[in-house]
């Protein structure tokens, strides 16, 4: 994915609201955040501006989120930005934008989850809520959502890349997730509705319980083990299993989801060593909730019976 930041300052976006929706241009305004994709902007108390600054992607993203977000918004149990208004590109800017609501709250990845039984009942309501069938035109997922082996070379990449930088010790248990993974039953339903990107810098916090969730640019249709991953990525230890069973996840999506939740680690920890040695892209705070992720599952693989392969060697 190119990766080359745009300069955007408040001046800018002052001026692209009194260009294109001149009664909000005197709100008050403030940076809120620079994601990966998009940089928010704070407008009065209820607003925020999204703006494209890093990646070449992030035009389609933010256009899917017009189209498609406030339609599923109105369902939803946690509060998430609902698209107000889409600004064109212009000279002055030459790509696209949004204004939504604003959401309350802090990242997760600066704020953990440590309510974890009422985080994992409210993300489970969030995620049955949202994983409803999809209409045949909906968007699919930017590598995820579909079946995991499609995603095995780049699971390798960043393992090999982990084990490099002395971020994972143990290869062949973090192979060993996967693998499972890869041999649980492939999703039979129809493709359904997934946020596709529930890492911590994307649910709200407040008072140690999930309270939100935002940016829907990777919003898709596919299997739901893709986001049910975030049992292990943003609650505290031993919460995962609440939240798949109050989700009432089957045996195999878990499975499923236990290889999606890895592969998001491994890139959470990437991200982070980047953003420690100030490499673009990366984003230092990344690492910590990664880093405990793979520790969560790994603690709690399931045992492998023996690989009858192997039995009767060494005797």
């Amino acid at each position: 994915m190119a990766y080359t930041e745009t300069e955007v300052s408040a001046e800018l976006v002052r001026d692209l609201l009194r260009d294109q929706h001149p009664d909000l241009a005197e709100l008050p305004l403030r940076l809120g955040a620079r994601g990966w994709d998009n940089q928010l902007w704070r407008l009065g108390d209820d607003l925020a501006v999204r703006l494209p600054w890093a990646t070449e992607s992030a035009d389609d993203l933010l256009r899917k989120e017009h189209t498609w977000v406030p339609g599923l918004a109105a369902r939803l149990p946690l509060p998430v930005p609902v698209p107000q208004r889409l600004g064109a590109p212009s000279p002055r800017f030459p790509r696209p934008w949004i204004v939504t609501t604003w959401v309350q709250g802090e990242p997760a990845d600066r704020a953990p989850v440590t309510e974890g039984v009422h985080s994992a009942g409210a993300l489970a309501a969030f995620l049955t809520a949202l994983h409803r069938p999809a209409p045949g035109h909906a968007p699919r997922g930017r590598g995820r959502g579909g079946p995991l082996a499609g995603y095995t070379d780049g699971f390798d990449r960043q393992l090999a890349e982990a084990v490099r930088s002395g971020s994972v010790a143990d290869p062949d248990a973090v192979r060993a997730v996967w693998a499972d993974a890869l041999e649980a039953p492939a999703w039979a339903g129809p493709p359904v509705w997934l946020h596709g990107d529930l890492h911590p810098a994307n649910v709200l916090t407040a008072g140690g319980t999930i309270c939100g969730v935002v940016d829907f640019g990777d919003l898709c249709a596919g299997d739901p083990a893709c986001d049910l991953s975030a049992a292990w990525l943003l609650l505290p230890d031993g919460a995962a299993g609440h939240l798949h069973a109050a989700y009432r996840a089957d045996a195999a999506t878990v499975r499923r989801a236990r290889g999606w939740a890895m592969a998001r680690a491994l890139s959470g920890i990437l991200i982070g060593d980047a953003g420690v040695h100030g490499r673009p892209g990366g984003k230092a705070t990344w690492g910590p909730p990664a880093r405990a992720a793979l520790r969560r599952l790994l603690a709690t693989a399931p045992t492998r019976p023996p690989d009858p392969a192997h039995e009767g060697r060494g005797r």
